[in-house]
């Protein structure tokens, strides 16, 4: 073979080879690394820009895309990064990215269900729609073994071994097992690469579950719900572990004209599990809801 023409090969080869054996080597000595790029890559792909909001003292980061238009946007609120001042910074995030300027479409998932349902409840002209994703914030009739545990943790004080903080693999695994119904398959490195990724930020968690445990948050939803206005809908895993579905008659109840879906064979991380239903239960809600308030302005 011609001197030249295996030069080529070994030059190619050698190209594959490194971003192969970089790839390796994050999987194996840099897995948290290996997370943050899946996540940068998602975004880029979705076309997603991250952006930074401030108002006072508060810094907001968040995930945006697209442009103000005719339709209303939607603002996606998740669970459990939240903080006892969540009320108020919902409401100076809103306005500094000026998203109050026409009504919009919340969207909020557990810790963010509640949050969301409280802002829908306390500022109704800024909402044309409201999805609530298996909220937290309210007192169900049925206390499950997780709830229960929440409730020792209020009572003890003791954080140090919440499910919802996990500190290592096996802790991670156990998470996803309670928070998921469908069970997925997670490599051992890819559990260390997430519990790396979060140990920085596990004493917040653990102050800020105290704080939410306390009854002045722990039933914020469940205070508000009635006041609640706009057209609501409600989405539940019907084999949640975290908050039990029978939370949704609760709301159902409470919310006149409550459009309420349970979703067979999903747990509590309903977008994570189902994510195309999920979105097309949102958009199928959220077209005829804003066609309804356009021809309001029409007559």
């Amino acid at each position: 073979m011609d001197l030249d023409v295996i030069n080529i090969f070994m030059i190619a080869g050698s190209t594959l080879a490194i971003p192969i054996l970089a790839f390796i080597a994050s999987f194996l000595l840099w897995p948290s690394a290996l997370i943050r790029f899946y996540y940068w890559y998602w975004r880029r792909a979705l076309g997603m820009q991250v952006r930074y909001a401030h108002h006072e003292d508060y810094q907001f980061c968040y995930l945006y895309r697209g442009r103000p238009g005719s339709k209303p946007s939607l603002l996606f609120l998740h669970g459990f990064t939240a903080h006892k001042d969540t009320w108020l910074s919902v409401v100076k995030f809103v306005e500094s990215i000026k998203l109050n300027r026409k009504p919009f479409h919340l969207v909020g998932t557990s810790m963010g269900g509640s949050v969301a349902g409280v802002y829908a409840a306390q500022h109704p002209s800024d909402i044309c729609g409201l999805s609530l994703i298996c909220p937290a914030g309210l007192k169900a009739p049925n206390n499950n073994e997780f709830v229960k545990q929440m409730q020792d943790i209020k009572n003890s004080e003791n954080v140090h071994r919440t499910p919802l903080i996990p500190s290592t693999p096996q802790e991670m695994e156990d998470m996803l097992r309670l928070c998921s119904y469908v069970r997925f398959k997670v490599p051992q490195q890819i559990l260390q690469g997430l519990v790396d990724d979060r140990i920085p930020h596990n004493d917040f968690y653990r102050k800020l579950l105290l704080e939410l445990l306390h009854d002045k948050s722990c039933y914020a939803l469940q205070e508000k719900m009635d006041k609640i206005a706009v057209p609501t809908q409600i989405i539940w895993g019907k084999q949640d572990q975290v908050l039990d579905v029978s939370g949704a008659d609760i709301l159902a109840n409470a919310i006149p004209g409550c459009q309420v879906v349970i979703l067979d064979n999903c747990g509590h991380t309903v977008a994570v599990e189902r994510p195309r239903k999920t979105a097309k239960l949102i958009l199928d809600f959220l077209v005829p809801t804003h066609s309804t308030e356009n021809n309001k302005k029409l007559l």
